[in-house]
């Protein structure tokens, strides 16, 4: 297996620049796997593909203002992208700007003094605020949207999902961007529950492998959370025949990390456990999915561990075929794109 089976030509018209209106105006593409058969429909209407007894399990993080802008004593000009908390004053963070070294201080536009404490990979530092830079997110934080995405965004909110609760995340877990309150009433309605986890994302989800062979990349840890309702939920619907439905690969990660854990626990029935901690679960092909049945995602970059977490759930041929069909359907790709559902 090589990192270039899992490349695919797009055309820069093909990457959505800004989201739909509605969010659940956005097309949807159902792949069924065990025919590749493909149909075109309205993500409004993916309740027509879900039974009563089915379970959405949905990623409740919450993308945080992440990029911020500070200044050097000199006068230059920082831009700091928060990646991970550390503490209540401590960040890891990517750096753009010369002479960041141990000891040197800036001040965040709008914001606390900060001085970086640790040197890291490459650009990334270990930042220390006077103050917790939280409560000055309102001023002084920006919301991170991808790189490939060069539209202002008029309304930061459309970069979070309807139910986003725990902030954290540096970037959104864009297939539950789709969903609309109004939506998830009709499916609740219909039988269908509704679970949530929470995974913070970091911005290394959107980084390509460079490695020639996936097993030799070493996948971005996240932090993750599965809570005890949403297990005890995931072991109701599994017992009673129905389906878990993944929204999201950060939610498919979560659950197959919980489902690892809880494997280890050979004196426990359950498929699943609560948990909570870091998950560095690198899903390629070949691995034996314990939880989840079907799976909403977006359209993902070539050669990122993304696709390759999707080639692995729907078949590498299977998949990259359908994406063609998707090009020449002229569906749009990647965070503010259109959507899959894959059965």
């Amino acid at each position: 297996m090589q990192t270039s089976d899992f490349d695919y030509p797009l055309p820069d018209s093909a990457i959505a620049q800004t989201p739909v209106e509605p969010r659940d105006s956005s097309r949807l593409l159902v792949l069924r796997r065990d025919s590749g058969a493909l149909e075109h429909r309205i993500f409004r209407e993916i309740g027509e593909y879900l039974r009563p007894g089915d379970l959405l399990v949905l990623n409740r993080t919450r993308v945080i203002p992440a990029r911020l802008y500070a200044r050097k004593a000199t006068g230059g000009r920082v831009e700091l992208l928060l990646l991970r908390r550390q503490d209540d004053l401590t960040w890891q963070c990517l750096v753009g700007g010369k002479g960041l070294t141990v000891g040197k201080t800036i001040r965040v536009e709008d914001g606390p003094s900060a001085e970086i404490v640790g040197l890291l990979n490459g650009s990334e530092r270990l930042v220390r605020f006077d103050d917790p830079i939280e409560p000055y997110f309102p001023k002084a934080g920006h919301v991170p949207l991808p790189p490939y995405i060069h539209e202002k965004l008029t309304d930061p909110e459309r970069y979070q999902t309807v139910y986003a609760r725990e902030p954290g995340s540096a970037a959104a877990p864009t297939a539950g961007l789709h969903f609309t309150p109004r939506l998830l009433g009709e499916l609740q309605a219909q039988g269908v529950g509704l679970a949530y986890v929470t995974l913070h994302v970091g911005l290394d989800t959107f980084a390509p492998v460079t490695e020639e062979k996936p097993k030799e990349h070493k996948i971005h840890t996240e932090w993750c959370e599965l809570p005890a309702e949403t297990a005890e939920a995931i072991n109701r619907t599994r017992a009673s025949g129905g389906r878990i439905v993944a929204v999201g690969t950060t939610s498919v990660r979560t659950l197959e990390t919980a489902a690892q854990r809880a494997a280890l626990n050979t004196d426990h029935w359950s498929l699943i456990t609560a948990f909570t901690g870091p998950t560095s679960l690198f899903i390629l092909p070949g691995y034996k999915f314990k939880v989840v049945d079907a799976m909403i995602t977006n359209f993902h970059l070539p050669k990122s561990t993304l696709i390759m977490l999707v080639s692995a759930f729907a078949g590498r041929e299977t998949l990259l075929d359908a994406y063609q069909t998707a090009i020449r359907e002229g569906y749009r790709f990647y965070s503010f794109g259109d959507a899959m559902l894959i059965l």
